[in-house]
Order: structure tokens, then C-alpha cells, then sequence
């Protein structure tokens, strides 16, 4: 049965790539069906199934389908999604689905636990579907069941799997990707990047940027808005920046600035400073500031908001362009910003 059960996966992962041409090949006029793209609508409900087959490589002996009760399934510590920052607003729209469809109908994928007299399985690929449906149960639908494939994966298996379901998710941020990636490069493969690499199918050089990001500590993470903000390509000449002893103590220090500032603005109910401009602040914190030094902060649209014309002993002289598309209260937090920029490395303002 095992077997049937695991070619049964193998052939929807190759439907599943017919499917995926059809929607990018095809012709029709929107509105009207053909063959290929009704069979990558049917295809895309079969997803996690056939993500499954692409991991599974022989390490899969069992998959059964249940109804759960998700109290008694524990989200797996291996995957990169932090369930602790899953809510009712960023799963809206799943609850929604889930109700309208009455009852979940894409299976999640689950194995079992030993030694836990809490838990029977744990949520190996799934976990937004796991909370919606305990979230539906605490509210309105106490017999809401979690529906999941019991799959026998160990925990290198376990790991690809949801990191296959996981680079589709815009919702799991690049640094909540990094520091799982770190974890399993240790956990699973020997600190050996190559190996990893070709497990996960993936670009060496990119993977390597991606350990890199993992290294940004929580103290620098904090001065941005949200971690999600902490993206692969601007982030990295900042995890470069914080290899450097020297470079990295001024950082810190203009990270803890920062992230006093944003937890003001969230206070006040004003926007926060946006990532582009922390970087920038971050990566300029161990710079002297020449007389000439140029900082552009920018406005709506990339439009230049606020420059710094010049910074001396005399005093500090900046420039409000025209057309930034701000608030006064924007603009004046973009003014504060970049005086704060200054002042982190000793060229600010003297009182």
C-alpha cells in the first residue's frame, strides 16, 4: 500500500508541472477554460501532496490521511514559519476559505511524535492551517477537524519538505528562512553548505548569503519595523558590515537608537522609518562625517524628502525638496532620521 500510495504523490508532482505550464503558456482569452489550465486549477489543490513526492526520494514508507483534533498536534521546531507570530489578521483570509469551504480541503502534512504525553503529531507543512482551524474551534466551530497526511519523514525529510512548501510563502520572511537555514546546515548537514546546497537543490553562493543574514543579531534586527523587513539583498552588506569588530560596535549602537525611535513612532501611531533608510543609517554609523557628506533620505515615488547640504562645526544645514509626497509628520520623522544618523557617529547637531 505504502508504495501505490508514494507513486500515487510521484504523479501529481508531474501533473503538477504540466499544470504549471499550462497557466504560463497559455493562450485563451481570460474567462474561458481549456483542458490544461482546468487541470492546473485541480493541480494546485494537490500542491503539498506533490511537494511531498518532490522531497520524499525514497525516505517516505507511510502516508495516511486523518481528521485531527489540533490540540493534540504540536507545530514542528524545524520549520522555518514562527507560529508565535501567526494572528487572526495574517490568516484571515485562510479562515475565510475554510468557512466558505466547510471544512479544510488541502491536507497538511504531519508525522508522528514519541515521548509526548501532550501531542500525538506535529506539523511538518501546514502550520497557517493548523492555527486557522484551532482559531476556528476556540471560536464558532468547535468541531472543525485539521485534516493531514501522517507521513513517515525523518527529520532531514521533514526539513526539505517544508522548505519546499515554505519558499512559496511571501509571508515567511528572508531572515525567518536564513536562521532555519543556519539551524539545519548544523542539524543536518554537517556544516557542510555544498551538501545542503545540492540537497536542496539551491545556488551555493545564494545559500551562503542566506547563513550570512542569519548572523544579524535581534539587537540590529530590532531597528527595523518588523524582522519581515530584513530582506536577503539589502541585508546582507549589513550582515558583511557586522563581521568587521570595529564596524559592528557602531552599528549596534545606532541599531539601539533606532529602535527607540520606532517603538516612539508605533507609540505615536505614525508610520515607522522604512528599511531602506535603517540600512542606510546602519551601513553610514562608523563613517566620519565630512563637511560634504551626502545623505538623501527619500519620500513617496523614490523622490528625494529631506539632504543633508552640510554638516560642521557651525552647524548643520539640511534641504526639504519639493515633490516628496509626505506628511508633515513624515517628513519631519525623515528630518529626525537623518539628524539621529549623524549623531550616532558624533557628527550630529552640538547643543
Amino acid at each position: 500500500m505504502a508504495k501505490k500510495q508514494k507513486d500515487y504523490l510521484t504523479a501529481l508532482l508531474a501533473d503538477e508541472i504540466d499544470g504549471q505550464e499550462a497557466e504560463a503558456t497559455t493562450g485563451q482569452p481570460e474567462g474561458v477554460p481549456t483542458p490544461r489550465t482546468d487541470r492546473a486549477r485541480r493541480n494546485s489543490l494537490l500542491g503539498r501532496e506533490s511537494a511531498l513526492a518532490r522531497v520524499a526520494s525514497g525516505e517516505v514508507r507511510q502516508v495516511t490521511q486523518i481528521a485531527l483534533d489540533p490540540a493534540r498536534v504540536r507545530p514542528w521546531a524545524g520549520n522555518a514559519r514562527s507560529y508565535n507570530h501567526l494572528h487572526e489578521e495574517n490568516c484571515r483570509e485562510l479562515i475565510d476559505a475554510i468557512v466558505a469551504e466547510g471544512g479544510q480541503k488541502v491536507p497538511a502534512i504531519v508525522r508522528r511524535v514519541e515521548g509526548d504525553p501532550a501531542f500525538e503529531f506535529e506539523v511538518i507543512a501546514g502550520t497557517r492551517r493548523h492555527w486557522s482551524i484551532s482559531w476556528l474551534r476556540q471560536n464558532s466551530y468547535p468541531d472543525m477537524k485539521f485534516l493531514a497526511q501522517v507521513a513517515d519523514l525523518d527529520d532531514e525529510a521533514a526539513f526539505r519538505l517544508a522548505d519546499i512548501e515554505n519558499r512559496a510563502r511571501k509571508d515567511v520572511s528572508d531572515l525567518e528562512r536564513a536562521r532555519n537555514y543556519a539551524a539545519a546546515l548544523k542539524a543536518h548537514y554537517g556544516n557542510h553548505q555544498s551538501r545542503m546546497a545540492e540537497r536542496l537543490k539551491l545556488s551555493q553562493s545564494w545559500l551562503s548569503k542566506m547563513i550570512k543574514v542569519a548572523t544579524i543579531p535581534d539587537a540590529v534586527v530590532a531597528a527595523f519595523a518588523s524582522p519581515a523587513d530584513v530582506q536577503l539583498k539589502p541585508a546582507y552588506p549589513l550582515a558583511q558590515a557586522l563581521g568587521d569588530s570595529k564596524r559592528a560596535a557602531a552599528i549596534q549602537r545606532a541599531a539601539k537608537d533606532l529602535a527607540a525611535m520606532q517603538a516612539q513612532l508605533q507609540k505615536e501611531g505614525k508610520p515607522p522609518f522604512p528599511a531602506q533608510d535603517v540600512i542606510k543609517a546602519l551601513l553610514t554609523a562608523d563613517q566620519a562625517p565630512p563637511e560634504s557628506r551626502e545623505i538623501v533620505l527619500n519620500g513617496a515615488h523614490d523622490r528625494p524628502a529631506v539632504s543633508l547640504q552640510r554638516a560642521n562645526r557651525q552647524g548643520v544645514t539640511l534641504c526639504l525638496h519639493a515633490g516628496h509626497g509626505l506628511s508633515d509628520d513624515e517628513l519631519l520623522a525623515k528630518v529626525k532620521l537623518l539628524l539621529e544618523t549623524l549623531a550616532a557617529d558624533g557628527g550630529g547637531l552640538k547643543r
